[in-house]
């Protein structure tokens, strides 16, 4: 099975289309995932939408707003907001992992590989085949 984040923006306008993406393949969606981190001691977050794999060529798409959403202190952010409206809407729970920063790594892709095996060892997506 092939497992591949795909990478939206950093979540400033694109977490609508990521949540459109949630919306409108709500039949394969799998997890909706926050990645809380901290970039430069300024909290962010990550969204990620899961889906199922494709039923031919068995292709897990792993959709990402990577690291653009500002974490508040003592309140949830608009973007956190509408977030959990979508995963209510949705019937899902956010599933939050903290993780290391994406600048702790000299390529994006890997990254995306550390985060695949944090996803693998919490079983949100299967193990590699």
């Amino acid at each position: 099975m092939i497992q591949r984040f795909i990478e939206l923006g950093q979540g400033y306008s694109d977490i609508y289309e990521l949540f459109e993406i949630a919306k409108n393949n709500k039949s394969r969606l799998v997890h909706l995932i926050m990645l809380r981190t901290n970039i430069e001691n300024r909290p962010t977050a990550s969204f990620v939408v899961i889906l199922h794999p494709t039923s031919e060529g068995n292709f897990q798409p792993l959709y990402i707003c990577r690291e653009g959403i500002t974490l508040l202190e003592n309140k949830d952010s608009k973007r956190v907001k509408l977030f959990s409206e979508v995963a209510e809407s949705l019937q899902k729970e956010i599933l939050t992992l903290d993780v290391k920063p994406s600048t702790m790594f000299p390529e994006t892709a890997l990254y995306y590989q550390h985060l695949i095996g944090i996803l693998r060892m919490n079983h949100y997506i299967p193990p590699m085949q």
